[in-house]
């Protein structure tokens, strides 16, 4: 899919949040979108998260089989049930779709394509399903999963990409509500093992689908300080 042909080169302020609970960066996530303006330039935030479950807006509870010790988490992005843990890259873009003049619809194909692209610099074969967003290997299984949410026409919430990572966690949920849904990750298919590894070449995708031009984050933001104290404070 093309970029956005109609904008120009708007910046893409990306972060490197590192190992964080899931939590803090979700409020954060909100206050963001919340507190930003039309001129507020875009985000995107990667981020390795604790083990945790998390369940959409509208996700049922009888897809989380068996949780054992890993917490389980009601959010406000739309899907079902996903798992997030070490070894996954999770990428939230925090983008004025407005601005952009993207529609929903194109926005979930763009995160979409922006990950088969990803795929295919390491010679994985990947596609979208029709009615199942995420994206796909050749054997059916799922490599990552998506869930957004869109406020006010700006986005938060995103995207999770299997890099290598223990998968054992998938088999206590309904994935994404699908019993029997086989997951996968990146080094099982023959690519990187490293989220440092990953995390150039998906920036580079998801710009492209987008139009904007990745620039790190120079300057600290209140939110994150205020994002690193709760994480160290739910730390003890």
């Amino acid at each position: 899919m093309d970029a956005v042909a109609a904008v120009e080169a708007r910046p893409l302020r990306v972060r490197d949040l590192g190992r964080m609970e899931y939590a803090p960066v979700w409020r954060a996530m909100q206050a963001f979108t919340d507190a930003r303006d039309a001129d507020t330039p875009d985000e995107l935030w990667l981020v390795e998260h604790d083990p945790v479950f998390t369940l959409g807006q509208a996700g049922k509870p009888e897809h989380v089989l068996l949780p054992g010790d890993i917490p389980v988490l009601k959010v406000d992005r739309g899907g079902q049930v996903t798992y997030h843990g070490p070894g996954q890259l999770v990428a939230y873009p925090l983008l004025d779709l407005k601005r952009l003049g993207i529609g929903v619809r194109d926005y979930v194909c763009r995160i979409e394509q922006a990950i088969i692209d990803t795929l295919a610099g390491w010679d994985i074969h990947a596609q979208r399903r029709e009615g199942a967003p995420g994206v796909y290997v050749d054997s059916g299984a799922k490599i990552a999963a998506l869930g957004i949410r869109v406020r006010h026409g700006r986005s938060f919430h995103g995207l999770a990409f299997n890099i290598a990572m223990d998968l054992e966690p998938f088999r206590r949920i309904n994935p994404c509500g699908y019993a029997g849904l086989d997951v996968t990750s990146v080094v099982e298919c023959g690519g990187p093992a490293s989220l440092h590894a990953a995390q150039a070449p998906l920036v580079a995708a998801l710009a492209a689908q987008f139009g904007l031009a990745p620039v790190e984050a120079a300057e600290e933001q209140a939110l994150l300080p205020r994002m690193n104290a709760d994480h160290a404070d739910s730390r003890g």
